[in-house]
């Protein structure tokens, strides 16, 4: 009895190599990188919020630990997700471009030969017409029809429908380019984000940023020299669905940083571009200004706090934080830009412009945990070990005396979130998903199909779709008409 010999390292590296470029490994690995996705949409990552990773090992120290050690919190820079990522790369690569390469040729080439027994194929059936014309007569319907077309002494081969595969492969072939676009928006990219109010400076440097996070390949060196000034924003609203119809940010840029400004207005839709950076108007809120005066009445903080809106109509909560007093001092506000009231919501704002504006504040007195080496919100006190001292909805020019000192609502600034992205692979992306669209329309309409004229002692007509999709007996039957001499 014959033993199997063992494959060696060649045959061996040859079985992989087919076994990862497979149509099913192509598709485990897309679902397994979808899954592996899940836990960066769920857990928080370090790119994005750090500080919420910081809570997380507070609040669950030893979760967080595991946590850390499996790159739960850098998800898409972990080794396990690279390795999907590539692993699929390389399968769609391995898979798709051989059979390109085939296709390629195989577009020029003629359709198969005829079969010897038409009898056995789709829609068969004997046609009544002149033998000696009926060739001539199928080849003109053929042409007229666009079916590529194979002519023997006997028979006619024609086939349509071939560009299914042509756009198989352009679907499958765009996927790539979609990876490919990824890739190089992860490696050389940048995108960051930065609150400014009207009067303020942006200068695109690290310290400017709220947040930053760089492709594995830049670096704060990467950085476009510019700079900016917040000189006006308005916002327009629809009266009667209080919906946003327009906003308008007016900015005075220097690029490089120095030389002279140049005033440009960014809309929604319409960015402001350095080269390949460009800055989005994302978000708007309102920063009202505060006026904090100790026992003595002397200055411990003075100018405008961010607030975020919690609302469509910018009901906006903040934090007011006073280090500098003993003991320290924190507000819990809330910001209504058109006051309203209601029992059951409280207080709440009926429209998003600042027509009667309110600032609610909650004072707090004790320790604000500022030096205890945690990142702290700016926009959130933790009130743990500190104590209530005062309530009070102010007016604006308002003020509120609560023994360790006061508080005067100012007035406010209007603010706007500035998104700053680099992504050189988002065209590679953007083209990728059409073609992606594009291949999939054509696979799904173009309908290949064979049609075979046989003429012996008589005319035999038979064909084949393929995947048994629709048309092919209509399409025959206009075939009879025309040998019959009712259709030319």
């Amino acid at each position: 009895m014959s033993s199997i010999p063992d494959l060696d390292s060649k045959a061996s590296f040859r079985w992989m190599w087919r076994q990862l470029t497979s149509m099913r490994t192509a598709l485990i690995l897309l679902l397994l990188l979808g899954v592996a996705a899940i836990p960066g949409s769920l857990i928080p990552q370090r790119t994005q919020n750090p500080m919420k990773v910081q809570a997380y090992f507070t609040d669950n120290p030893t979760l967080a630990q595991w946590f850390d050690r499996l790159k739960l919190f850098d998800v898409y820079s972990s080794p396990w997700f690279s390795a999907i990522y590539l692993l699929l790369f390389i399968s769609l690569i391995g898979c798709v471009l051989p059979r390109t390469i085939e296709h390629l040729k195989a577009i020029g080439a003629k359709p198969p030969l005829t079969p010897k027994y038409l009898a056995k194929m789709e829609f068969y059936s004997s046609v009544k017409t002149d033998t000696k014309t009926a060739l001539d007569v199928a080849e003109t319907w053929f042409s007229k029809n666009h079916f590529r077309i194979r002519r023997d002494s006997d028979s006619i081969s024609a086939e349509k429908g071939y560009l299914r595969e042509t756009g198989n492969l352009l679907f499958h072939l765009s996927l790539i380019l979609i990876l490919v676009g990824v890739g190089v928006g992860s490696l050389f990219g940048l995108k960051g984000e930065a609150i400014a109010s009207v009067g303020d400076r942006f200068i695109n440097t690290p310290t400017s940023y709220d947040n930053l996070g760089f492709g594995k390949f830049q670096s704060a060196s990467s950085l476009v020299p510019f700079s900016l000034t917040v000189t006006d924003f308005k916002a327009s609203y629809d009266i009667k669905t209080n919906a946003p119809t327009d906003y308008k940010l007016s900015v005075a840029i220097s690029n490089p940083i120095g030389t002279k400004s140049v005033d440009k207005v960014i809309k929604v839709n319409a960015p402001l571009t350095f080269g390949n950076t460009k800055v989005y108007l994302q978000a708007n809120g309102y920063s009202p200004i505060v006026t904090v005066r100790d026992s003595s009445g002397n200055i411990t903080f003075q100018g405008a706090v961010v607030f975020l809106p919690q609302d469509g109509n910018l009901t906006s909560i903040g934090a007011i934080k006073v280090p500098d007093m003993k003991p320290q001092l924190g507000f819990v506000a809330s910001f209504i830009p058109t006051f309203d009231r209601s029992p059951t919501r409280g207080a709440f704002s009926s429209y998003p412009e600042v027509l009667d504006p309110r600032l609610l504040i909650s004072v707090w007195t004790g320790n604000l945990g500022l030096d205890n080496g945690r990142p702290q919100s700016v926009y959130r006190i933790d009130t743990s070990k500190m104590q209530r001292i005062g309530l009070k909805t102010l007016k604006l020019g308002e003020k509120y005396n609560f023994g360790e000192g006061s508080i005067t609502f100012e007035g406010w600034k209007p603010w706007v979130n500035l998104q700053i992205v680099d992504d050189p692979g988002k065209m590679y992306s953007l083209f990728g998903a059409i073609f992606a669209i594009l291949g999939l329309l054509i696979s799904l309409f173009a309908r290949q199909r064979r049609i075979w004229i046989k003429v012996g002692k008589s005319v035999e007509v038979a064909g084949l779709a393929k995947n048994s999709i629709p048309g092919l007996e209509e399409e025959i039957a206009a075939l009879k008409r025309a040998l019959e001499g009712s259709e030319i």
